[in-house]
């Protein structure tokens, strides 16, 4: 496993899709964080991964996986990883459309979105992140205290991940699409895996959210409440999408903030600490 020290990272780049970076951007620098590149070895294949974790601990960490956005996991995601690193946990983010191709070669999101990330299935996605729980438990981590959280694209995936995996002890979605038209690669949207949930799931949603209607939801939350889930739903009222993305303009800060913490909360509360 190669680890290096979280002060190199601040180089590897923020998405083409959405440059230049806003004024905002938040770049973690702790000299109790370890973090680096590393392996996962998944399905026949290596899988490319960043994580983070403090540094010096010698019991097993409580996990976090982290999903990307759309993007891939760039700087802003690396550093999701640092803050959660700083908070105690062992945080991996893996490179999951690593098989489909690089996020980063895209300069245009309709593009990037119609080339790349219609082509990569739940079903392997969901097994991918298996195996990361799977590594996680090889290098320090405890997966009987493992959450998920993810973003746009990855927010989505923590809702179907909850219904997958019953390991998982609680998961946080930041403004992932709730519902939408099934394709063969997206054969279920989070509204059909309300009744399946293995872990209490807190979605944090923007109010002015272009993209993710506020019927659904609202659809969403009905479906939990006929399960009778744990689960969450918290809307910002004057956020849009992306409001936790700190490099965009999207970025509203006071949501972000109050997201951030209800999220450290929601992981404690469930025992993931």
């Amino acid at each position: 496993m190669k680890s290096d020290d979280n002060t190199t990272q601040k180089n590897t780049g923020f998405a083409a899709a959405v440059s230049p970076t806003a004024s905002t951007t938040i770049i973690t620098d702790n000299a109790d964080i370890q973090s680096g590149e590393t392996s996962i070895p998944t399905q026949g294949d290596n899988m490319p991964a960043f994580h983070a974790r403090p540094r010096d601990v010698k019991e097993p960490l409580p996990v976090i996986l982290v999903v990307q956005e759309i993007f891939g996991v760039h700087e802003h995601i690396r550093d999701i990883c640092r803050r959660l690193a700083a908070e105690g946990y062992l945080a991996v983010a893996p490179e999951l459309y690593f098989r489909q191709g690089d996020p980063a070669e895209y300069t245009d999101v309709s593009t990037l979105l119609s080339e790349l990330v219609s082509k990569v299935p739940d079903t392997q996605v969901l097994a991918d992140l298996d195996h990361v729980a799977n590594w996680a438990s090889r290098n320090d981590g405890d997966i009987r205290n493992m959450a998920i959280t993810g973003f746009c694209w990855g927010g989505r995936i923590v809702w179907l991940y909850a219904a997958h995996n019953p390991q998982l002890k609680a998961g946080v979605a930041w403004y992932g699409k709730l519902a939408g038209e099934k394709t063969l690669k997206q054969q279920k949207h989070p509204v059909d895996t309300a009744v399946d949930m293995n872990a209490p799931v807190l979605g944090l949603y923007g109010g002015q959210d272009n993209g993710i209607p506020q019927e659904s939801v609202e659809t969403m939350r009905q479906a939990l409440r006929a399960a009778n889930s744990k689960s969450e739903i918290v809307v910002y009222p004057e956020a849009g999408h992306a409001f936790n993305a700190d490099y965009r303009p999207s970025y509203h800060e006071p949501s972000a903030k109050d997201g951030w913490q209800r999220m450290l909360t929601w992981f404690r509360q469930y025992g993931v600490k």
